[in-house]
């Protein structure tokens, strides 16, 4: 299934010829900070119905309707927000088929670790399985070999300052009561939403830095082909793509 995205260099070398034009692979800061980014936008709308509506939600579809409510909003926005990390033209398609069987494993892992132990135990057991998971399905995906323990090393990475980053931003707001957070709620929201969507924030924050650095590592030879493809266009007196 993962071949058939058509994500391996070789796919790549052919559209890049057969388009007009194409971005130019982001490096490393700019996969770091467009991943980060993009997923803190993606997460603070993915934890909306939770931190904004989540005991109507419950009371109205039942916890996991909630769960699957918000996974769902993550799911949409993910690729429209994160598809330029990856490189070459009909990116958008590709990644938001990706990014959907990618996420799914790494949150059936996460809650297998979490059932099976619970606590930090389960957490940190979840993380590390479900970033492990994650990045060898990015690994076959975009055929890349030899980086497998690299990539899941930026996952977990950023998956343990996003997680446990957000923990601490969330406890810091509420625990000082900042003006204005209770009154927000207005009977609409929980008192604590500000502090939940903080908790968002950051988890999407380090997450997408994450899966930047992540996006990046398997795309060392991609990029290879991208400036071949330039060279071979500037050579030929067409403009690069």
């Amino acid at each position: 299934m993962l071949s058939r995205l058509h994500l391996d260099p070789g796919h790549l070398a052919v559209r890049l010829q057969a388009a007009t034009d194409a971005s130019p692979p982001p490096s490393l800061m700019a996969s770091l900070m467009r991943g980060g980014a993009g997923f803190a936008l993606v997460a603070i709308a993915g934890f909306s119905p939770w931190a904004l509506a989540g005991g109507r939600l419950v009371r109205a579809i039942g916890e996991l309707g909630m769960y699957l409510a918000c996974a769902g909003v993550f799911v949409a926005l993910s690729g429209p927000a994160l598809h330029r990390l990856v490189i070459g033209p009909g990116a958008l398609a590709r990644f938001a088929i990706l990014f959907l069987v990618a996420y799914l494993a790494y949150a059936a892992s996460w809650i297998a670790a979490w059932m099976a132990l619970h606590g930090n135990a389960g957490s940190l057991t979840g993380l590390a399985a479900g970033c492990i998971l994650m990045g060898w399905i990015l690994c076959r995906a975009f055929a890349a070999r030899g980086v497998l323990a690299q990539v899941a090393a930026a996952l977990l990475a950023g998956n343990l300052l996003g997680y446990y980053g957000g923990g601490y931003a969330e406890a810091l707001i509420a625990g000082l009561r900042i003006p204005g957070v209770a009154v927000i709620a207005d009977e609409k929201a929980p008192p604590t939403a500000i502090a939940m969507l903080a908790w968002g924030a950051c988890y999407g924050l380090g997450v997408g830095a994450g899966l930047g650095a992540a996006l990046f590592l398997c795309q060392t030879e991609h990029r290879a082909v991208f400036a071949r493809v330039a060279a071979a266009r500037a050579r030929a007196g067409v403009l690069p793509p």
